[in-house]
Order: structure tokens, then C-alpha cells, then sequence
């Protein structure tokens, strides 16, 4: 298959969601002194914001719930599971933490070297991601990533979000690409994997995690430095 643009997911596919997360909420763990509010043990208060936040990601993505609300409620149910019932503070902290994570720039290994590598056999590439337009653009000025990518098709951009059809649709038609050029590389099964499935296109499922699945994506890789192995 002679493929010439290359979609890419950006949180946990590229960008260390996890790791630049856990970073910026350590920050206000101390900042609100929590530890002195009966949360001793911040990865134990972790573990419960990223329960959360994944629950509620896949509300957001079925469209069961609003940005605004999915960005305070996953702070506030963690720190509820503290005995912490809090909005005022949820509200503020959830507000902090989106001003700081994105100035975050830990990457996956070789992240960068990959996307030197693409780009130097002339393939195109683009992002679609379901993170909200503003916090994405300022991730990837960060983290120096912006210069790899042609579009940058987020949910608001679209007005969809992965995995319904109509976003692969969009990136497609932004970018002039048919789905037999294309294909999509990303970590999450549902969205990204048989999102794009949905919508004809390849795929690579860039499985760090080395999670199990029934779904059968075009590729499968552990590392993204395997990529240089598809393409």
C-alpha cells in the first residue's frame, strides 16, 4: 500500500498524556496543600484523577457530557473519593491544571526522531485528535511539534469527535486526501483504531501499554520507532 498522509493521534500516541499529567497535578497538590487536607498519598490521589478522567473522556465522547463540565468533575469526583467535597476549589484547581499541562514536553521515546524520519521519505502529516483546540496548539508549540504536522484537525475544528465518522471525514476533505492514501496511527482502540476502520481507512494501533484486543488494525507496533518498519 503506497500511502502519502499519515494521520497521527497526539495525547498518549505521541504527547506522555500520562506522565505530563501526573506532573502538573503534583504541582497543585502542593500549591493547595493537600497532603495537609487528608490526601497523604498523591499517587493514590492520581490514580483516582486518571479513573475519572478516563470515565469521563468516554462520556464526553459519546456525548454525554460538555467540555466545561468533563474539566471540573474529573477533579471533583477525585477529591470526593478524599472526602474533599470542594467545587470551589475542584473548579480552581481544574482551571490551574489546564493552564499548565499544556506547557508540558515530555514526549514518547522517539517521538521526535520518527517524525524527522517521515518527513524525510516525503510523507504528509496530520493530526486529529479529540483534545480541545487551544490546549492541543499550545501542546505542541511546547513540546516543538508543531512544525511536523500539515493540519491539525481537533473535535472543535470538526465539530465531531473520534470515533464518530464524520471526523475522519473532515481530515479527509481539509487535507485532500482519500482514505486509500491514508491511514491512521494512535493508541486508542475505540477512537482511533476502529474509529478510522469505520471510515476506510488503515491503521497502525501503537499499543505501549501492550494491551490485549479482538480488533484487527492493518499494523500493530510497541514502540514508535517500529514504525520505520511499515514505512
Amino acid at each position: 500500500m503506497a500511502y502519502k498522509h499519515l494521520f497521527f493521534d497526539l495525547d498518549h500516541t505521541l504527547w506522555d498524556f500520562e506522565t505530563n499529567a501526573k506532573e502538573t497535578l503534583y504541582e497543585l497538590y502542593g500549591l493547595h496543600a493537600l497532603h495537609e487536607r487528608g490526601i497523604t498519598d498523591f499517587d493514590a490521589f492520581f490514580d483516582r484523577y486518571s479513573y475519572h478522567n478516563n470515565r469521563l473522556w468516554d462520556r464526553y465522547t459519546k456525548g454525554f457530557m460538555k467540555q466545561d463540565e468533563l474539566r471540573w468533575k474529573r477533579v471533583w469526583l477525585a477529591l470526593l473519593d478524599f472526602k474533599i467535597a470542594d467545587e470551589v476549589l475542584a473548579r480552581k484547581m481544574a482551571a490551574q491544571f489546564l493552564d499548565g499541562l499544556p506547557n508540558r514536553r515530555n514526549l514518547f521515546p522517539y517521538t521526535t526522531e520518527i517524525l524527522d524520519y517521515l518527513l524525510q521519505k516525503s510523507y504528509v502529516l496530520h493530526l486529529i485528535t479529540n483534545g480541545f483546540d487551544t490546549i492541543q496548539h499550545s501542546k505542541l508549540k511546547h513540546s516543538n511539534l508543531t512544525d511536523y504536522f500539515k493540519e491539525v484537525i481537533t473535535s472543535e475544528k470538526s465539530g465531531s469527535l473520534k470515533p464518530q465518522k464524520a471526523i475522519f471525514e473532515f481530515a479527509l476533505n481539509i487535507t485532500n486526501a482519500n482514505a486509500g492514501e491514508s491511514i491512521m496511527i494512535g493508541d486508542n482502540i475505540e477512537a482511533d483504531i476502529k474509529g478510522a476502520m469505520g471510515a476506510g481507512l488503515d491503521t497502525v494501533f501503537v499499543n505501549h501499554l501492550k494491551i490485549e484486543t479482538d480488533v484487527k488494525p492493518t499494523y500493530t507496533i510497541h514502540h514508535l520507532k517500529e514504525l520505520e518498519d511499515i514505512f
